[in-house]
């Protein structure tokens, strides 16, 4: 059935610009990273694609080795992108990276101008698509030049190939590295995709001789678009009980392990979860809303496994911004 998508689907959607350029984003993205691989249905794909842009979610986030198998993501939706997507790409910001390991041999790892052409290239086909809107490198490379890097990226932007460039995993020091190597060649770097949550501060700490990452991005104008918000599920009532057969620390350990599963981080997550009660928010609402509470960050990265996940995340935005009390409170519980 052929799908038409919701008249109402921008209608409680919030969307931030992007750094300082003309880019809006949803400040709730869909990323593809664990749950469309060979392991998912078809048909629970699709229906997360679809719930996600019925409610204002025009932000689907792809690296080429996303899966498993590597490459599998892409190649999945490069079928629903003909499937159903092909009406609607103008309305999508889709996003893919290089830069961790894709192929055997020399070429398939990490930052040279060889891999990253090459591997989008690949991306393009997989995904069914002309160009991407945001081309990221995926993490620092410590052998290949950061010249050579920004060289890479800002060709992919003159082949057309990509409408905008970002970063990933880099710390304070790097960005601003790759911001003035960018900025050498013309070229505005649009955004950093770090890691944040409130268990996962990394971006707030200062660097010698750069601020924090936060202070970089601020003072650079590039967006911040942050994955794990939710610390792989930890800041959810999940966990509360202890581990369910049917989680990912129980089936999935690569990214949520049940040794980080704590009696101090689930003593955190209940006190957590009672000022959450308080504003009428599930712990993971207020998990989200907490990461985006200052615009420096551009828009929130979740995963989900189903539909439902999608609409209550979303639903994060309905509540009333934290009072200056109710962070004080947060700020507490996270530093004890």
């Amino acid at each position: 059935m052929t799908y038409i998508p919701a008249d109402n689907r921008y209608a409680s959607m919030t969307y931030r610009r992007c750094g300082r350029s003309g880019l809006k984003l949803p400040v709730i993205s869909l990323g593809l990273w664990h749950n469309f691989g060979s392991i998912t249905p078809f048909g629970v794909q699709q229906e997360l694609l679809r719930t996600a842009f019925d409610n204002g979610i025009t932000h689907f986030d792809l690296a080429n080795n996303y899966g498993p198998p590597y490459g599998e993501a892409e190649r999945n939706f490069g079928m629903h992108m003909l499937r159903d997507w092909k009406p609607h790409r103008d309305e999508l910001i889709l996003s893919t990276k290089a830069g961790y390991d894709m192929w055997e041999g020399p070429y398939g790892d990490f930052g040279s101008r060889k891999y990253l052409i090459a591997s989008l290239n690949q991306s393009l086909k997989r995904m069914n698509v002309e160009y991407v809107d945001i081309f990221y490198h995926h993490r620092p490379d410590p052998e290949t030049p950061i010249e050579e890097t920004a060289g890479a990226l800002e060709q992919i932007l003159r082949s057309g190939k990509a409408l905008y460039v970002g970063i990933s995993n880099y710390n304070a020091v790097q960005t601003e590295a790759m911001v003035k190597a960018l900025g050498s060649l013309s070229t505005h770097l649009l955004i950093h995709q770090p890691s944040y949550s409130m268990f996962n501060r990394w971006i707030e700490q200062p660097m010698e001789g750069a601020g924090s990452l936060q202070d970089v991005l601020r003072r650079e104008g590039v967006g911040c678009i942050c994955f794990a918000p939710l610390q792989n599920g930890l800041l959810t009532t999940k966990y509360i009980g202890g581990i369910p057969a049917d989680s990912r620390a129980a089936h999935d350990p690569r990214y949520l392990k049940p040794s980080d599963i704590t009696e101090e981080k689930i003593a955190k997550v209940c006190a957590l979860n009672e000022i959450a009660s308080r504003r009428g928010q599930a712990l993971s609402q207020m998990a989200l809303a907490w990461v985006l509470r200052d615009e420096v960050v551009t828009t929130a990265l979740i995963g989900a496994s189903r539909p439902s996940q999608i609409i209550e995340n979303v639903k994060a935005l309905d509540a009333a911004p934290f009072t200056a009390e109710e962070l004080a409170q947060i700020e507490a519980i996270l530093m004890s």
